[in-house]
């Protein structure tokens, strides 16, 4: 470790307290750089190195960016639309190239990560990572206790059975639906078959991420804090984070 930054100091630039105050986490052992404990006076690749504290990954990579977009109606989650609608990424002033985590249908509104952070999408998106995704859905009718329960404990759809869900009452016509999956289309598609069509619906928290007052079309930077909330969420551990390709 004798070329690259000093520890602290990338330590410091991700948001873990002052220089002086990141010197008290590596001299109590809690950082580690690639699987070994750190000292004073190691110097790291913040870019090819994997450091995290108390076993979580930082997120000292001055390369990767995190956003939050409040997606509006009407926009597409992809790239580019061969239509030339009005894309997430048209929402975003990244000076690095970013794609969406996931995917939110055009009429769907609410929450999005953008990021250039290839191995966080890959475990927030993967089926095994269970992240909890929280959405608001306003129906035709008013859902019956059983039609509540049932989405509650599986519903049959075209693609198999839905996994449990946590869903309750807000108000008449207003449910409050959480999902561990992540299929296309999935919550409209669960409401549609217990007799509930989605006239709107929105996404209101990803894992341990929400914002109400964030504005339809405002886009946000994640705190460090919010960051490693996520990776905790996906289990992004340094053993994990040494298996996989930067």
């Amino acid at each position: 470790m004798d070329e690259g930054e000093r520890l602290q100091k990338v330590l410091a630039r991700a948001g873990f307290g002052s220089r002086r105050a990141c010197e008290g986490l590596i001299s109590a052992g809690r950082v580690t750089v690639d699987g070994r404990v750190a000292e004073l006076g190691n110097r790291v690749d913040p870019a090819t190195q994997v450091i995290c504290v108390d076993n979580a990954l930082a997120p000292t990579s001055q390369n990767n960016v995190y956003y939050l977009l409040n997606k509006p109606r009407g926009v597409v989650t992809t790239a580019v639309d061969p239509q030339g609608r009005t894309t997430v990424l048209d929402l975003v002033a990244s000076p690095v190239r970013v794609f969406p985590v996931g995917r939110l249908d055009m009429l769907t509104e609410g929450l999005l990560i953008l990021t250039n952070d290839g191995r966080l999408t890959h475990l927030l998106t993967h089926p095994s990572s269970g992240v909890s995704k929280e959405y608001l859905a306003r129906v035709e009718g008013d859902p019956s206790p059983g039609a509540i329960r049932r989405l509650r404990e599986g519903v049959e759809l075209d693609d198999g059975v839905t996994s449990p869900a946590q869903v309750s009452r807000v108000s008449e016509g207003l449910l409050r639906i959480v999902i561990h999956e992540g299929r296309n289309r999935q919550v409209r598609r669960m409401c549609a078959a217990v007799g509930h069509e989605v006239t709107r619906l929105v996404r209101t928290r990803i894992g341990p991420i929400q914002d109400a007052t964030l504005a339809p079309g405002a886009v946000r930077t994640l705190s460090t804090a919010e960051v490693r909330r996520l990776m905790a969420s996906v289990g992004m551990t340094e053993e994990l984070a040494s298996t996989m390709p930067l």
